[in-house]
């Protein structure tokens, strides 16, 4: 035993080079600075809040999101994903160790009596039966001389890290859709809440031309004008109501609940989460750092760049020591006995001579995989800065937008009290009360539009700045 052990420790001080590519991190060139920064916007800010959600100063979104964090189906698959990873890593780091196996048997055996040289040595008749009693140990250890059990650890590593921002990169996909569907939501509801004092408004102006026809003050043609715009309106509602459900229902399975979950939660109507003045855009190369898809498909490539190394190990011979100890005996009361006793021990080496170019050929299928994680790489730094751009211009131009739709629904309102009172005088016609009720209603849904797509693309612009997490020490490390 003591043979066995001192030969497993000397082959620590084996272990020699690390063949394959020695991993760097690609140099990227990120832009000096976003190409429109809209009025208000910090360019310069700290990076993106964790928690940037609660600048909508909302509770019920705040409600909402942190319950999607502890619910949601996709991030528990990621989570899961995770710990696969780290169970992985953990079989490759025990290939660095030495293996050590416990064993014992009983044999009992019959030889031909008629076998060569046996045989003719056995007197005719002999019984050929015999017991064999075993016990001991084995252990074997392979010495990383060039680097393959390195390389897997190295690659094994990296993948664990890759799940980590993987999962990094759900949540913030999840906060963001968490809170685009809500503001989807509280816009449907401001549209419908529109819709209907509108259809009040418009049944009022029904009856009164209705009341004015019964009088013989006009014609039937106020009527059938006021009724028609009437019946538009009312047109309305059905798809605005599908759709405050369908948000609805889509935030109840966001939340790993039924679709209809949050049907009496939400019902009451509450005002489109408003986003606050100043956006931290930050400068573009903090992007590669907040973002964790970015990260992650970094550290894929560092990934792939180790698996290199454990296909070139292959050309080379593997070394390893192997060693047992344990008793041998023809019956069970002397198997513990001195004389008993088997031990061997040595090295041992295995070197594929030929193998019709599978090697060589597996090399090239890892360098080709390493390639396409660093195009992979590369496409991500592109995607995330261009997502960057489009969240910054649709930020910026819907702002310039709703500024003119705000002032819409103030003259639009003005216009039609002022039309009503000039057709109760009798100075205009009722087409110029009917025009003025559309642009009014036309003017408060396209602004109630326009507050919802500003909310949207403030969350999408977080989205892209990669906010919604907190950088642990398993993705960081």
């Amino acid at each position: 035993m003591k043979i066995l052990i001192v030969a497993l420790l000397t082959g620590g001080s084996m272990i020699g080079c690390m063949v394959g590519p020695t991993y760097r991190t690609p140099t990227t060139t990120p832009p000096s600075q976003w190409q429109e920064v809209p009025g208000g916007t910090a360019a310069a800010a700290p990076p993106a809040a964790a928690t940037w959600w609660k600048t909508f100063q909302d509770p019920e979104l705040d409600s909402l999101v942190q319950r999607a964090l502890k619910a949601n189906l996709d991030l528990r698959i990621a989570e899961a994903r995770v710990r696969e990873a780290r169970a992985q890593a953990g079989i490759q780091d025990a290939a660095a160790w030495p293996s050590l196996n416990a064993s014992g048997s009983k044999i009992r055996e019959r030889q031909s009596s008629n076998q060569p040289i046996l045989g003719e040595l056995l007197p005719p008749g002999t019984q050929t039966v015999s017991n064999a009693y075993q016990a001991g140990f084995d252990a074997s250890w392979e010495l990383d001389l060039f680097g393959a059990v390195r390389r897997g650890r190295e690659a094994a590593t990296a993948r664990v890290q890759a799940a980590a921002y993987s999962r990094e990169d759900v949540q913030v996909t999840l906060v963001a859709e968490v809170a685009r569907t809500y503001a989807v939501a509280r816009g449907f509801q401001q549209r419908l809440a529109i819709a209907r004092d509108n259809i009040k408004a418009q049944q009022d102006i029904v009856a009164l031309t209705r009341d004015r026809f019964h009088s013989g003050l006009t014609s039937s043609l106020e009527p059938d004008q006021a009724a028609t715009v009437l019946a538009e309106t009312e047109a309305q509602v059905p798809a605005l109501e599908t759709g405050l459900r369908t948000a609805v229902h889509h935030l109840g399975v966001l939340l790993g609940q039924a679709p209809g979950a949050l049907t009496q939660e939400l019902e009451a109507v509450a005002p489109i989460p408003q986003a606050p003045p100043q956006v931290p855009a930050g400068l573009p190369s903090d992007l590669l750092r907040r973002r964790p898809d970015i990260r992650g498909a970094e550290r894929q490539l560092a990934a792939a760049t180790a698996d290199v190394g454990v296909a070139t190990a292959d050309l080379f011979p593997r070394f390893a020591l192997t060693a047992s100890a344990g008793y041998l005996s023809a019956n069970s009361g002397s198997l513990f006995k001195n004389d008993s006793r088997t031990w061997s021990v040595g090295p041992t080496f295995q070197w594929r001579i030929f193998d019709a170019g599978a090697i060589r050929a597996n090399i090239r299928v890892q360098n080709a995989r390493q390639e396409q994680a660093l195009v992979t790489y590369q496409k991500a730094v592109l995607s995330g800065f261009e997502d960057v751009e489009d969240a910054l211009v649709a930020y910026s131009r819907e702002q310039d937008r709703n500024r003119p739709l705000r002032q819409a629904v103030s003259t639009s309102a003005s216009a039609l009290e002022v039309s009503r009172q000039l057709y109760g005088n009798g100075l205009a016609s009722f087409l110029n009360v009917l025009d003025a009720e559309r642009s009014l209603y036309q003017a408060q849904d396209a602004l109630v539009q326009s507050d919802q797509a500003v909310a949207q693309d403030y969350i999408a612009l977080y989205k892209a700045l990669g906010g919604g997490w907190l950088e642990s020490p398993v993705a960081g490390g």
